[in-house]
């Protein structure tokens, strides 16, 4: 499933939204112009490496500093490729300016970064002898969708579903599509736990981490919410703040 957009509009601009993703492109382009070599290494001291402190000796070896804790928030502000870059950008575009508009910039930006440090340290635990780096800002994207969860639920995600090549575009309810999202990553989250299994080189329990963090967070960062003229009850009675399009 590919999420291509949602049916709530933005009353305000997303500012640290689009500082957010600005900061990513200008990273990933610098990380362009390094050599292979100096690349992985650049990956290897910004990215999170569990066993950089559970194997304090190994990391030593390799030069690495032990007393770092940086990675766990530079480490979402790199990517490995094109498509991770990309992807991670478009889910951010689509969740992130409702979520920015429920806690104003400032409060949205500590939500962001405290889900991706969360997400590092929920990865860090399911994988503590890890010696490969992991880097991406899916943790703390994740942390955003499980708070869009919670405030949008009446929300549909216009979404591509691919049947034989044939492109099918549904609306989905956005308790419907996160929900799915999750139950995949968790799902493949398990799976990486049994010993022989091959994770794809996805950390999917940052991905959990991020979006029950997300879930967790949300009510502490979220502001009051504002009084609207293009605001209207649902059949519920409660106010949704926005009018769906």
């Amino acid at each position: 499933m590919i999420p291509i957009r949602d049916t709530i509009p933005s009353r305000n601009v997303p500012i640290t939204m689009y500082l957010l993703i600005l900061a990513n492109v200008l990273i990933f382009l610098l990380q362009l112009q390094l050599p292979d070599e100096s690349l992985q290494r650049f990956f290897y001291y910004f990215g999170i490496v569990p066993a950089r402190y559970t194997h304090p000796a190994w990391a030593e070896y390799i030069g690495l500093p032990v007393d770092n804790y940086w990675p766990f928030v530079t480490s979402m502000f790199l990517h490995g490729g094109w498509l991770h870059l990309i992807g991670n950008m478009w889910t951010l575009w689509i969740f992130g300016d409702n979520v920015e508009d429920r806690m104003g910039p400032v409060r949205f930006l500590f939500f962001y970064l405290c889900c991706g440090i969360a997400a590092g340290i929920v990865h860090f635990l399911t994988n503590p002898n890890s010696t490969i780096p992991t880097i991406g800002a899916s943790g703390a994207i994740a942390g955003v969708m499980g708070a869009y969860f919670l405030l949008f639920p009446h929300s549909r995600v216009i979404t591509l579903i691919p049947i034989f090549f044939y492109p099918v575009f549904v609306a989905l309810p956005a308790v419907v599509y996160l929900g799915i999202w999750f139950l995949t990553q968790f799902l493949s989250g398990v799976g990486s736990l049994v010993p022989g299994q091959q994770v794809g080189g996805i950390a999917w329990w940052a991905h959990i981490g991020g979006f029950v963090a997300g879930m967790v967070l949300c009510p502490l960062f979220v502001e009051r919410k504002r009084p609207c003229r293009h605001c209207y009850p649902d059949q519920y009675g409660s106010e949704l703040g926005w009018m769906r399009w």
